[in-house]
């Protein structure tokens, strides 16, 4: 358990209304009231704010007015004592406090620490711990309600309830081996344990089913915008973020270099990279940007490809139908405002059972069937978030599928009326890992290296 007294600034680097010096131990309240002019924060009540000075002790100058926040534990945020110190906003200001505050029986806190200490004191588990970074990079509401309910425990009630019935499946083999000459109690208990395993492995398959659409929530979807040079590929990009990111004229290969956003789609992230048209040239720097795209095409989850609805289908357009194949993308088909001359029919063949969506980018016309498009592709036609239990973060995933794999494993045994000792090896396995989940069976290593991922200050 740690016993010495962390600070770090808790707010974002550069100007602001304020900033945040937050301290975490024993000794944060008394180091603060030491430099505090005002209330005697020593006597003042838990969880109350106090206007005053922060005053340098050697000189007595003052140094920075400040609002100062007494937070008594175990009812904070570490179950310690915590003190959060508001400068004015600045880097200046927040940085002479701090200093101050590191001349007391103080050192600065690690990346993470304040919320490894609220995870070793048992005020969170391990999942939950890391569902505060997943809230503090989310991109979008659904991804913030995911990360909501994760801090919340819906994931780590539901683990405990699992392992709690694994638990109890181990205990029955226990009484099994000790009394072996009943042979009913055997009987009952290899029953007991083939439905316990199948009832968890279900859960823990349910789990990883709606995995991608909790990972696509968590980190986004890698959009590649793709078709030939001309088509509108940079207008879609502007359409969706609401800003002129690329450059749009009507002269082909504009687009040189991958231009790369963020926008939000009906809650779902989306990192857009709008590439450069994919075509033969000669053109040195162009070539550049289409070897470029061709390598984004490959490492993205989603692929717009746009035609022009004013020109008839090319050659290029043939060879970028190929170049998809076997991946998630939806067929856009632009210009729809000027006459047509693309043969739609053969679009479709092409397409087979992918998504066909008419637009006309320069009206803002098609995006809410391209929205819902994407939603039907990813979720079903709908993202829910409210009900679902989502796990988003690649370690639970990776844990949960080699649950998944032990389980099998005693399953298989028991189908082969193997002893239940041996089944019992994969099911307590099993047990194991999930609590490497919430924290239960996690190793310090691995604990170390989770929190130092964390923002200082967190």
């Amino acid at each position: 358990m740690e016993t010495d007294t962390i600070t770090a600034i808790s707010t974002p680097v550069g100007e602001g209304a304020i900033s945040i010096v937050r301290l975490s131990g024993e000794e944060a309240i008394p180091v603060t009231s030491g430099l505090f002019q005002g209330k005697n924060l020593l006597e003042v009540a838990s969880h109350t704010i106090h206007h005053g000075k922060i005053i340098e002790p050697k000189t007595n100058d003052v140094v920075e007015e400040v609002m100062v926040t007494v937070m008594r534990g175990p009812k904070t945020f570490t179950r310690e004592d915590v003190v959060e110190i508001n400068c004015h906003g600045g880097m200046v200001a927040v940085n002479r406090v701090l200093e101050i505050v590191l001349e007391q029986d103080v050192r600065i806190a690690e990346p993470g620490e304040f919320t490894k200490r609220a995870f070793l004191n048992g005020r969170i588990d391990l999942s939950q711990a890391e569902a505060v970074m997943d809230l503090i990079r989310s991109k979008t509401d659904k991804a913030m309600d995911v990360a909501m309910k994760q801090m919340d425990g819906h994931l780590s009630e539901l683990i405990r309830r699992l392992r709690q019935d694994l638990l109890e499946t181990v205990a029955q083999v226990e009484v099994t081996i000790d009394y072996p000459e009943y042979d009913d109690v055997e009987e009952l208990s290899h029953n007991m344990m083939q439905t316990k395993t199948q009832e968890v492995y279900k859960e823990i398959d349910h789990l990883l089913e709606v995995s991608r659409q909790g990972k696509i929530l968590r980190e986004g979807l890698s959009t590649a915008i793709i078709g030939r040079p001309n088509v509108g590929k940079s207008l879609l990009m502007n359409t969706l973020v609401q800003e002129n990111k690329a450059i749009v004229t009507e002269v082909p290969g504009t687009t040189r270099d991958m231009i790369e956003e963020y926008v939000n789609v009906r809650g779902v992230p989306l990192r857009l990279v709008d590439t450069a048209g994919i075509r033969e040239t000669e053109d040195i720097v162009e070539k550049i940007g289409v070897d470029r795209s061709r390598q984004v095409l490959s490492e993205s989850d989603l692929t717009l490809f746009v035609l022009n609805y004013n020109e008839e289908l090319t050659d290029e357009d043939r060879q970028l139908f190929e170049a998809v194949q076997g991946m998630d993308y939806i067929v856009i088909i632009n210009k729809t405002d000027l006459e047509q001359k693309l043969d739609m029919d053969e679009v479709n063949q092409l397409a087979e059972d992918k998504p066909v969506i008419t637009a006309s980018l320069i009206q803002e016309k098609g995006i809410d069937e391209l929205v819902s498009a994407i939603a039907s592709i990813f979720f079903a036609g709908d993202i829910e978030t409210g009900d679902m239990t989502y796990v988003s973060n690649a370690r639970h995933i990776q844990l949960l599928k080699q649950s998944k794999q032990a389980l099998e494993d005693a399953m298989e045994s028991l189908e082969l009326a193997m002893p239940l000792d041996i089944a019992q090896i994969d099911v307590r396995r099993t047990w194991e890992l999930l609590g490497e989940i919430i924290g239960d069976t996690a190793s310090d290593s691995l604990i170390d290296q989770l929190f130092s991922q964390f923002c200082l200050g967190k």
